[in-house]
């Protein structure tokens, strides 16, 4: 059977018209992803990434950490299967239009379950894997993820550095009591993929079961920031994590809870402010 990267969202979204979907992938690329930034950065300036890298991102959403390599001089391919919608804001935000001196496209994306999918004959090996889908989101994706690594490990270079991310421990994530929301709303449904608590050893445990050798972590705050309550609501929604939640109750419950929920976090001029923290690994292949 071929290893599939983790699926970032449960079966209810299977029934969540497209329409919507698009909707759900637009507040994640305008409002959401942001968040991750300083991440993104801090890894990317740790491993020297610029001209002449090669960074193959599993999971890659909308892009913006692959146009933020690129940005850097890096070779950029992506693997996104979990949701098209993603996958097709990323190719939007990755066109090669309007940037002089650069030839053919600015990244290589593919919506294959398969990390494999996306080499080709002659490729050179990747110097950097990433996956920036924090760990800890759901209670097994851990497992998925080992698999789809271990399928990765063949396309990069003997020694690659292979990148994990999570999220901090629970009290210094204040985003953690708002997120409990999708796990208790969720409860009935027990087989359903909704967020847990970070785990201390999760991105070792996964480095190791995917053949790795762990060498280095980090971790960077990255506050979740929003002009408003309604904005902060969209892009939480926007995440997944919520959908196990509104399959076992209903939308409009959901968006009660998750407002409920946010109001120690909202500031006197209407603003959203949750200071977080997550934490990275680096890997690197044998």
């Amino acid at each position: 059977m071929t290893p599939t990267l983790v699926q970032r969202h449960p079966s209810h979204a299977e029934s969540v018209p497209r329409a919507d979907l698009c909707a759900r992938a637009r507040d994640w690329a305008e409002i959401q992803e942001r968040m991750l930034v300083p991440l993104y950065e801090a890894v990317y300036q740790r491993l020297e990434v610029g001209p002449g890298a090669r960074v193959l991102a599993l999971g890659c959403g909308s892009g913006l950490a692959l146009l933020m390599a690129a940005t850097r001089g890096a070779a950029v391919t992506g693997v996104e299967p979990a949701e098209p919608e993603r996958l097709a804001l990323a190719r939007e935000r990755l066109r090669p239009e309007g940037r002089a001196g650069r030839r053919g496209p600015l990244a290589r994306l593919t919506d294959g379950a398969d990390a494999t999918a996306v080499a080709a004959p002659g490729d050179e090996p990747y110097d950097v894997v990433t996956a920036f889908e924090p760990i800890g989101c759901a209670a097994d994706d851990a497992d998925g993820l080992s698999a789809v690594l271990g399928s990765a490990a063949p396309l990069a270079a003997r020694g690659a550095a292979v990148v994990l991310a999570g999220w901090g421990p629970p009290e210094r994530c204040a985003a953690s009591s708002v997120l409990r929301v999708a796990t208790k709303l969720a409860d009935p449904l027990r087989t359903a993929v909704s967020w847990r608590p970070a785990l201390r050893d999760d991105l070792e445990e996964v480095a190791q079961r995917a053949g790795l050798r762990p060498d280095g972590s980090g971790r960077v705050a990255c506050p979740f920031g929003y002009a408003n309550t309604e904005s902060a609501v969209k892009g939480l929604l926007s995440t997944g994590l919520f959908d196990a939640a509104v399959g076992a109750t209903d939308a409009t419950q959901v968006d009660k809870e998750v407002t409920e929920a946010l109001q120690p976090y909202v500031r006197q001029d209407g603003t959203v402010w949750m200071p977080n923290v997550f934490r990275y690994l680096i890997a690197r292949t044998a």
